[in-house]
């Protein structure tokens, strides 16, 4: 007997209505804080809060692009350790060609931690 369109769209029913009530309750919950929720401003609850302390200088000011360069590079080498992880568990499995291909692996994150680091991309100023 060969499976049939609805008995795979059968299975994905309840997956759709767990993700449409989803949706709706969300909705519902933003709309009802909008339209329920208290409406009454002030400056100082309008303030920029920071740590308890009165601002100073602008109080929107832009983030220097090596923060976030340096965020990516740490989630970047960060995953590739973890990558290590089950080649470590299956490393007697794998024998010579996972020892091989392990040190590729190696040398094109040394290729682009080299190239990063020639960038200046590590460098804090």
């Amino acid at each position: 007997m060969t499976p049939t369109i609805s008995s795979y769209l059968g299975s994905y029913t309840s997956i759709a209505i767990i993700l449409l009530l989803a949706v709706i309750v969300a909705v519902i919950m933003v709309l009802g804080s909008a339209i329920l929720g208290p409406r009454r401003h002030n400056p100082y609850k309008d303030d920029v809060y920071e740590s308890g302390l009165p601002t100073e200088g602008p109080v929107w000011q832009a983030f220097d692009v090596k923060y976030y360069i340096i965020a990516l590079l740490f989630l970047l080498f960060d995953l590739e350790c973890v990558f290590m992880y089950p080649w470590a568990v299956y490393f007697k499995e794998l024998g010579s060609f996972g020892l091989i291909e392990m040190f590729v692996f190696m040398f094109i994150l040394l290729v682009g931690l080299i190239y990063v680091w020639k960038k200046g991309a590590l460098e804090w100023e």
